[in-house]
């Protein structure tokens, strides 16, 4: 009998569009071998232009959805995206305080779009999840507002990734695509300080909508896998790479990402 797969619960929201959100999510871990639950926190109506409407899920319901999950089927790693609430957030750090596998938690502040998805007092409430994350994915924009930062140079990253990671006492992974220059740099920044960073060149597109998601998820299914964590992170950021340059060219603005159309991983560059 062959192993059976990970099994791997996305808490997000959902994407009407399938660029991001649960949709990515759940073409992630399909195509990663995970299988793929779900606990919806909000609906979007939601298209590669933008956010036209957002309703968020009552916190009980949302709640329902993680207890069907984990009392019957049970998971191996958990990847938390879009919250919705500050409800949501507090309610999810208490009950996966004790959860045994690894939590991957993207801080989502706004959409590739523009739009923004968490108001200031869910963002507040996200401390309460990085302290039981297992390593928690800021871009630029995101981990400069998580440590009270206007913006960040390039200089001021590590310290700012560091900050965060003594803080929360979680492993942070600073994502560079905010960044400049013609390479995207990511770094692994515990509270002791850069325990890796790995690169690969820019890839000149509007075709990113679902690019944190996907790697969040991507990083959820390859820990569920059982992968060391630097190597999860190499075969994720090598998973989403393949899939921006694999992209179908939907829609007039920042078009989704070609999922199903991976079929290598590449490892990139560690530093």
């Amino acid at each position: 009998m062959s192993k059976p797969p990970p099994r791997i619960l996305s808490i997000a929201g959902s994407d009407s569009s399938g660029g991001a959100g649960i949709q990515a999510d759940i073409k992630t871990i399909t195509m990663l071998g995970g299988y793929a639950m779900t606990a919806i926190t909000a609906v979007t109506a939601q298209n590669t232009r933008g956010v036209q409407g957002v309703e968020v899920l009552p916190s009980d319901f949302v709640m329902a959805q993680v207890e069907s999950c984990l009392s019957d089927i049970g998971a191996d790693a958990i990847k938390i995206g879009m919250l919705g609430s500050p409800e949501i957030a507090r309610r999810l750090a208490e009950r996966l305080d004790t959860f045994s596998g690894a939590i991957v938690f993207d801080p989502v502040m706004v959409a590739t779009s523009g739009s923004v998805l968490a108001n200031d007092d869910t963002i507040a409430a996200f401390g309460e999840l990085m302290r039981i994350a297992t390593l928690v994915t800021p871009n630029l924009p995101e981990l400069a507002a998580l440590t009270g930062r206007d913006s960040l140079d390039e200089e001021d990253i590590f310290d700012a990734a560091q900050e965060l990671a003594r803080a929360q006492d979680t492993l942070v992974l600073a994502k560079g695509g905010h960044g400049d220059g013609g390479e995207v740099i990511d770094r692994i920044v515990s509270a002791s300080g850069k325990l890796a960073s790995f690169g690969h060149a820019r890839i000149d597109t509007r075709h990113t909508h679902g690019t944190g998601c996907t790697l969040s998820a991507a990083l959820a299914t390859l820990l569920g896998h059982g992968q060391p964590l630097v190597n999860a992170i190499r075969l994720a950021r090598g998973f989403t790479f393949a899939a921006i340059e694999n992209a179908p060219g939907f829609g007039e603005g920042h078009g989704p990402l070609g999922h199903q159309a991976v079929r290598k991983v590449d490892e990139g560059r560690e530093t």
